[in-house]
């Protein structure tokens, strides 16, 4: 059992927003899980990026998906409902243009059972608003301040790692009310199709996630666990427990499994069962004794 922001977690281990869905659900014991982190949801219905939007790359993958959503009122009527059924911590992931888009879709959440929110300051894949908001330390303060006096909620707030300091940024989230910090997000990425001589997505540039961008998650997670003493939840580029373990020794207080469950659906279920190997193997009691344990003294 993990506690995170006061929420109990069956296990320190949860799925990366955009990427579990009905489908994964068919497939996968949600109970097992210590929370369901959905894909993010704005306060009125947003259309997403023109095709192409996904491509394959050495490692990983490259996303301009643009946060296509049904907006906050249809998912409460015929999405929610699903979700909550399984009794499993559901975090929903909050997107915006403005402050004021994300405030509004915080108050549509606030009377539901959704026991969390992760506020998506840091999405690469938006035109407006999304990572603009998580790139500078003043304004992603201002949005976490003005989401936190209406959120109902604890509120996690999903950093970007396409800046200089994220400290910094950690910082002003922490300093603005966030309950805890969750990183990183994908790195800006491009891929050339060398055939047609133009980028291969509509959009031009997508966010790079999968085993390739883990070596920049870990040192982030380990600069801001440091830095702030809120929790932090690791992700980028898990694919097995050993990876998991290197976050918490990082210092993540929980991880959320990503990209590794396109490839392997039923991938964040033999992390979990790895996690509990690990431990026992190693005579672990707790996570709590791993967490951190890398910082040099």
């Amino acid at each position: 059992m993990s506690v995170i922001c006061g929420i109990n977690w069956k296990t320190p281990v949860t799925t990366a927003s955009g990427t579990f869905s009905r489908e994964s659900a068919a497939l996968v014991d949600v109970k097992r899980l210590g929370a369901v982190t959905l894909k993010g949801v704005s306060c009125e219905p947003w259309h997403g990026n023109p095709p192409p939007r996904i491509a394959e790359t050495y490692g990983g993958m490259l996303n301009s998906v643009g946060l296509q959503n049904i907006g906050a009122d249809e998912f409460i009527k015929n999405e929610l409902p699903f979700w909550l059924r399984f009794g499993t911590p559901v975090i929903v992931n909050l997107a915006g243009h403005t402050v004021d888009e994300y405030v509004n879709a915080a108050k549509k959440f606030n009377d539901t059972p959704v026991e969390m929110f992760e506020l998506n300051i840091s999405c690469p894949n938006v035109d407006m608003g999304g990572m603009a908001f998580g790139t500078d330390a003043k304004t992603a303060g201002h949005v976490v301040s003005e989401v936190k006096k209406v959120s109902a909620k604890p509120l996690i707030v999903k950093l970007s790692p396409n800046v200089t300091d994220i400290t910094e940024i950690a910082r002003a989230a922490e300093a603005s009310g966030a309950d805890a910090i969750s990183m990183i997000n994908t790195i800006l990425g491009m891929k050339i199709d060398i055939t047609k001589r133009k980028p291969l997505l509509a959009n031009t540039f997508g966010g790079l996630s999968g085993p390739a961008v883990k070596p920049v998650a870990v040192r982030m997670v380990y600069q801001v666990s440091g830095a702030v003493k809120i929790p932090v939840i690791g992700m980028g580029g898990i694919i097995n427990a050993a990876d998991a373990v290197e976050f918490f020794m990082a210092g993540a207080s929980a991880v959320a499994i990503g990209t590794a469950s396109f490839a392997d659906p039923h991938a964040v279920i033999k992390i979990i069962d790895g996690i509990g190997e690990f431990l026992v193997k190693n005579n672990i009691n707790d996570i709590e004794e791993i967490i951190g344990c890398s910082r040099i003294k």
